[in-house]
């Protein structure tokens, strides 16, 4: 451990440092990170909350649970790309992620890997909107879903090379923070932009596809924030191969009990990060699908990011475990005002603004995941085998998510209600097992001898 004066910390970053992370003390503890990064905190954090902020946005604007499917039926694509666009994400971003864990080992510097698959995903955007544009029907969800699969395919190395450059950047203590403090601009940015699209565009407009484009802007700015991440070169040593790193995962999930529950627990949380979809065309079936209903919507999850991020991230350094379990419950709560709104009331007009509720609490529940998972994960493994605890457990929950598609092929906006029973049940399924889940600490004590 190792610690700097406030003349250690001066400079530009300073001030934004402060007023991002909440710490104003002169001194400050460096846990967990190489001595000569200690320095470099201030701005790192502030370029990364700024990369977050503008991934935060344009992943709200470009949602394949909320816009990516108003554009596909708006293109007249078939409903089963609009439904299996979340389950395409997790599949193509999670799978192949052992195939890219080597090779981030081997390199000093792992920021370049996120920077250049942030560039693939800014063009990606651009592609998707462009064919949304020009083509129809069927033709128009073929190159939409290959374009997002591609997108898919960059996020999930750039998920790895994240949690890496995360780990050897930011101390502990102020990792669950920094997500936190990332996801609540970049809901405060999504709050702004809903209330411009509800407020200021006329309803029977067309929204998805500038959304789209701008989407692709906001990648190209986050892509140039974290290219200028301060991050010293890292031991290259003990790189492996695809082959050698699944021997190494599957022998960390049979060694490593706590690891063991965990990706377990991920893999029932995918229920939530799934469910998005679901909601949207349950919705578009009671209200229509007019660009005010999508702009409620959208305003909804921004206003859930606000709400509760700095929650879920203050208690993320605390209790990791503690805050997977209680998103589960706030999505298994979604799934019953959702279905108490068409069941009970019959879904009035007026209804509508009760619906933005189940998106607030689906929003708050898919904040948490993501918090409680990530933070669980950079706290419990050990630092040089960050990359491979992250790759294998996301790509064990990609090999799920391919079996997701077909739940999503199986549900359209004619049996959305049965989806939303479903996906309300594994949530709850996922609060009872995720609440049995061992601190973070113990995971890095299970771990096997040479990690």
């Amino acid at each position: 451990m190792s610690s700097q004066t406030a003349d250690g910390w001066g400079g530009r970053f300073d001030l934004p440092y402060r007023i991002l992370s909440g710490d104003d003390t002169d001194e400050r503890a460096c846990e967990a990170i190489p001595d000569g990064q200690c320095s470099d905190v201030p701005k790192n954090f502030t370029l990364n909350a700024l990369n977050g902020a503008c991934s935060k946005l344009a992943e709200q604007l470009a949602s394949p649970g909320l816009v990516l499917p108003w554009l596909l039926t708006a293109a007249g694509a078939p409903a089963v790309f609009a439904t299996v666009m979340p389950a395409l994400k997790q599949a193509f971003s999670l799978a192949p992620q052992m195939a890219v864990a080597g090779l981030i080992r081997g390199r000093p510097q792992r920021k370049w890997i996120w920077t250049g698959a942030g560039a693939v995903q800014a063009l990606a955007m651009v592609g998707i909107a462009l064919a949304a544009a020009s083509l129809e029907g069927l033709a128009a969800g073929v190159v939409v879903a290959a374009l997002f699969a591609l997108f898919s395919l960059m996020s999930g190395a750039a998920s790895v090379a994240f949690q890496d450059v995360m780990g050897k950047t930011i101390p502990k203590g102020r990792r669950g923070r920094l997500l936190s403090t990332r996801a609540a601009i970049g809901g405060a940015l999504v709050l702004i932009a809903a209330a411009a699209l509800k407020f200021g565009v006329e309803d029977g407009a067309d929204l998805a596809l500038p959304l789209v484009f701008g989407a692709a802007a906001l990648w190209v700015l986050a892509t140039i924030a974290f290219a200028l991440i301060e991050e010293q070169p890292g031991a290259t040593g003990g790189g492996r191969s695809m082959g050698q790193s699944l021997a190494a995962g599957f022998d960390l999930i049979r060694k490593n009990k706590p690891y063991n529950r965990f990706v377990k627990a991920r893999a029932l949380l995918l229920s939530i990060e799934l469910a998005m979809p679901v909601y949207a065309l349950h919705a578009a079936a009671l209200y229509g699908q007019g660009a005010g209903v999508l702009a409620v919507m959208v305003f909804a999850v921004g206003l859930a990011n606000i709400v509760s991020s700095p929650l879920w991230g203050k208690l993320s350094d605390a209790a990791s475990e503690k805050v997977m379990a209680a998103a589960a419950i706030a999505g298994a709560l979604a799934a019953a005002l959702a279905l108490a709104v068409d069941l009970a009331l019959g879904a009035p007009g007026w209804s509508l603004w009760l619906y933005a509720l189940v998106f607030v609490l689906l929003g708050i529940a898919e904040a948490g995941v993501r918090l409680g998972r990530k933070t669980y994960l950079v706290d419990g493994a050990p630092k040089e085998e960050k990359a491979l605890y992250a790759a294998f457990a996301n790509s064990a929950v990609g090999v799920i998510a391919l079996a997701a598609l077909l739940f999503g092929v199986l549900v359209d906006a004619t049996n959305a209600l049965a989806g939303v029973g479903a996906a309300g049940a594994l949530a709850l399924l996922a609060a009872l097992y995720t609440r049995t889940l061992p601190a973070a600490s113990e995971m890095e004590k299970a771990a096997p001898a040479g990690d």
